[in-house]
């Protein structure tokens, strides 16, 4: 057996929104693997910009461009410098998403807009541009959706119609792009702890809450979604296309626990 298992050494991995949670662990397990990772994320004009810290023992693979996944220009150039500074892409994680919660009947077209234009149009135009700009031979898309984009929940309308969205718009480029030799899948995550939701999980009596709903009885950590994303994105998922693996603990299997039932008084 090779040490190179996952054949990703040497390859380049474009990460959307990279400098979060997420973002950051998926960063960081390609790089553990032996790639080359292009960190793209939106630019925030202070000191602390490109590379984060955490990922300062592999310099030598890792690179970081400011991109606005909603905006065309912006996400040609990103790549056109991926391809100057670590090389044509191999895989693309899209990852990149906002949120902007309100109810339905409050919901402004404008809000509505914007996340349709980054989390669904974003998705899009990064991986139009994976596709123009890839090194040869396989290629590897893995679009991050999430539980959201098959279970309803208030407040959350649109986003979850974006991640929805997201689901079709991966069975659609599977398809036209398999012959191609891209192969695109979804990863859709449940609850996971990351510094966009810490503050969900300050309170221990909201945490314990939370992980009660779960089978497995706990909140899932970014690594172990990274995982997920990682072997999608690797030689080990040659002839997987058109998938999406839920990374939830099993949260999304426990509908029928709801229903009340009758029990047997001994």
């Amino acid at each position: 057996m090779t040490t190179d298992w996952l054949g990703l050494a040497g390859r380049t991995c474009v990460v959307t929104g990279a400098r979060g949670g997420l973002g950051l662990a998926i960063s960081r397990a390609f790089l553990e693997a032996g790639a080359n990772v292009m960190m793209l994320d939106l630019a925030r004009g202070d000191a602390d910009e490109g590379v984060p810290d955490a990922l300062a023992a592999y310099a030598s693979q890792v690179a970081f461009a400011p991109v606005d996944v909603g905006d065309v220009a912006s996400v040609e150039a990103a790549f056109a410098r991926c391809v100057e500074v670590v090389g044509a892409p191999s895989v693309l994680v899209n990852n990149a998403a906002m949120s902007s919660p309100a109810p339905l009947e409050a919901l402004e077209m404008d809000a509505w807009q914007r996340q349709m234009n980054v989390n669904v149009g974003g998705y899009l135009r990064c991986a139009q541009a994976f596709r123009a700009s890839r090194a040869a031979g396989a290629g590897a898309i893995v679009n991050i959706a999430s539980i959201a984009g098959r279970n309803a929940q208030p407040r959350s309308g649109g986003y979850a119609m974006g991640k929805a969205a997201i689901l079709m718009l991966s069975q659609q480029m599977a398809v036209e792009w398999g012959a191609e030799g891209i192969r695109t899948n979804s990863v859709s995550p449940g609850l996971f702890r990351t510094p966009l939701t810490e503050r969900f999980y300050e309170d221990p009596q909201d945490r314990a809450r939370r992980e009660e709903v779960v089978p497995l009885r706990r909140i899932g950590a970014a690594e172990e979604l990274a995982d997920a994303v990682v072997y999608l994105g690797s030689a080990r998922a040659s002839y997987v296309n058109g998938a999406e693996i839920i990374v939830d603990g099993g949260f999304s299997q426990t509908l029928m626990s709801h229903i009340p039932r009758p029990y047997q008084k001994g």
